[in-house]
């Protein structure tokens, strides 16, 4: 019998995707300086114009999985500024959440999908039981928010793929 485990249904999770992530960086930074682009043009970059641009969309997929994690795990949610303003500063972030995703104990997070979630503040505030938490709201809004970055850069140009986005599992 297999029993259903939340740190495998979510920390690795984050890890292949973020993972992922660095590595598209790392294209994105080699063809802006291959086509003497300004790295600002992707950075500030936006599908749409309501739509939030490339850096708040990392930003953003690192505040679910670190937020996910130190929920699922009973943890204080670590804060981090909304500063980065380069592809280096933006792997940095990444490379911290990964960091901090990796500290939260496996024991920690197994057998938090019956816990008491709440996200949020004042009109904002969702409750959640762990399991609901994680699998209909953490994970989707995570992928939604890698997903378009990639799609940001998809979209300029960048020679990249699924197996890019998917990364290594």
């Amino acid at each position: 019998m297999t029993t259903f485990s939340m740190y495998t249904a979510s920390i690795p999770v984050f890890k292949q995707i973020l993972g992922a992530q660095l590595a598209l960086l790392e294209k994105a930074e080699a063809h802006v300086a291959e086509k003497k682009i300004d790295p600002q043009a992707l950075l500030q970059y936006r599908l749409y114009p309501d739509m939030l641009n490339f850096t708040r969309q990392i930003q953003i997929a690192c505040d679910f999985a670190k937020g996910a994690a130190a929920r699922l795990g009973g943890q204080d949610v670590p804060s981090y500024d909304d500063n980065e303003t380069s592809f280096a500063e933006l792997k940095a972030r990444i490379t911290k959440t990964l960091h901090f995703i990796e500290s939260v104990p496996r024991s920690a997070i197994e057998g938090s999908e019956g816990r008491a979630i709440t996200t949020g503040s004042g009109e904002k505030t969702k409750h959640f039981m762990g399991s609901v938490y994680l699998f209909h709201y953490a994970l989707p809004h995570f992928y939604f928010h890698a997903t378009t970055a990639y799609d940001i850069l998809r979209h300029n140009g960048i020679d990249i793929g699924k197996k890019d986005f998917i990364g290594n599992y």
